[in-house]
C-alpha cells in the first residue's frame, strides 16, 4: 500500500521547485494534498497535474505570514478531505546580501516568510490535534519544517537566511518536546536539491543541472520528497525532534549543538585566568563545520 494513504498533508510553498516536487511525491503515496502558494496559477498547475495523474489535490492561497489568514488552510483541508494528518512547512524566499549592507526590509522579509510562516499554519493545526486528542481521539500527526544548512552552519551573504532556518532548528526541538504527548511529532529536513532558489546564480544551475542521459539525478528534488513522504507516514511515528539532511540518495542526521566536559573551578573565574583555561578549552573542542562560502 502507498505510505501515505489516506493521509491529508498541507505543503506550504508547493507552487514550485521542491514544494510542488513534494505535492507530487506525496500524491503519488496516496495522500489528498492542499497545494498551498500566493501564486494561484502555479499552484493550479500543481493540482492539475496531480488530479490528471489519479490523484487528490485542491489550491490554497492563504498567506502564510499572516496568521488568520493561515487557519483558513487547515479548514480548506478539513472541509475538504474531512480530517488534516500533516502539515509541511516548505514556502521560502530569498534576500541576500553581506550583513554590513542588509537592510531591515530584507531581513524582516525572511523572518516573516520563513521563521512566522513556519508558525501560522502549524498553530492553527496543534490546535486543532490538540482538541482531537482530548477528545479522546487517537492522533498520529506531523508537523515537518524545512531548515537548511545555512542555518545549520552559518552561509557568507545569507545572516537573515540563515538566522531565520536556524530558528526553525530550534522551534522543531520545541515543537517534538512540547507535543509528543498530543500525537504530533516534529522534525526538521534540510534539503539540497535543484529549485529556483538554489540554481539562481549561474555557476549553481550549472552545477546541479539535470543530466542529458538517463543516470541518477543527483539534484532532483524529488530525492528529498521520499524522506519527508516516509516521516508523514505511520512508520514514522516514533520519530521527534530530529534534523535530517537530506542531499542525492543520502540521508543524514544533523547533530545539533552539544556540551563539552568544560572545565569547573568550583569558585568564581578571574578575568586573569581564564586566558589559560580557554585555551584548554578549545584544543579539546571538535572544531564545528566551516560557515558556507567562508575561507
Amino acid at each position: 500500500m502507498a505510505i501515505c494513504q489516506d493521509r491529508v498533508v498541507i505543503i506550504t510553498g508547493a507552487g514550485g521547485g521542491l514544494g510542488a516536487a513534494h505535492a507530487k511525491v506525496f500524491a503519488s503515496e496516496g495522500a489528498s494534498v492542499v497545494v498551498n502558494d500566493i501564486n494561484e496559477a502555479a499552484a493550479q498547475a500543481v493540482v492539475d497535474e496531480i488530479v490528471a495523474s489519479g490523484g487528490k489535490a485542491v489550491v490554497n492561497t492563504s498567506d502564510i505570514t499572516n496568521y488568520e489568514d493561515s487557519g483558513n488552510a487547515v479548514k480548506q483541508a478539513i472541509d475538504t478531505f474531512g480530517d488534516l494528518h500533516i502539515v509541511l512547512n516548505n514556502a521560502g524566499v530569498n534576500r541576500d546580501r553581506m550583513f554590513a549592507s542588509m537592510t531591515e526590509v530584507e531581513w524582516d522579509t525572511i523572518m516573516a516568510v520563513h521563521l512566522k510562516g513556519h508558525f501560522c499554519i502549524s498553530s492553527h493545526a496543534v490546535q486543532y490535534w490538540r482538541d482531537q486528542s482530548k477528545a479522546g481521539k487517537a492522533v498520529d500527526a506531523r508537523i515537518i519544517n524545512t531548515t537548511s544548512g545555512a542555518g545549520l552552519q552559518g552561509s557568507v551573504g545569507q545572516s537573515n537566511y540563515a538566522a531565520a532556518k536556524a530558528g526553525i532548528a530550534a522551534l522543531t526541538l520545541n515543537q517534538a518536546a512540547e507535543l509528543g504527548r498530543y500525537g504530533i511529532t516534529a522534525n526538521a529536513v534540510a534539503p539540497a536539491a535543484r529549485t529556483g532558489m538554489t540554481t539562481a546564480v549561474e555557476a549553481m544551475a550549472t552545477r546541479m543541472a539535470k543530466p542529458e542521459d538517463d543516470s541518477f539525478d543527483y539534484w532532483a528534488p524529488e530525492n528529498v520528497s521520499t524522506l519527508l513522504a516516509w516521516l508523514a507516514s505511520s512508520e514514522a511515528a516514533e520519530v521527534t525532534g530530529r534534523v535530517f539532511e537530506s542531499e542525492g540518495g543520502k540521508i543524514s542526521i544533523a547533530d545539533g549543538w552539544r556540551s563539552t566536559a568544560g572545565i569547573e573551578k568550583n569558585a568564581q573565574w578571574a578575568p586573569s585566568e581564564i586566558g589559560a583555561a580557554m585555551k584548554q578549552l578549545l584544543e579539546q573542542e571538535v572544531p564545528a563545520q566551516k560557515v558556507y562560502g567562508s575561507k
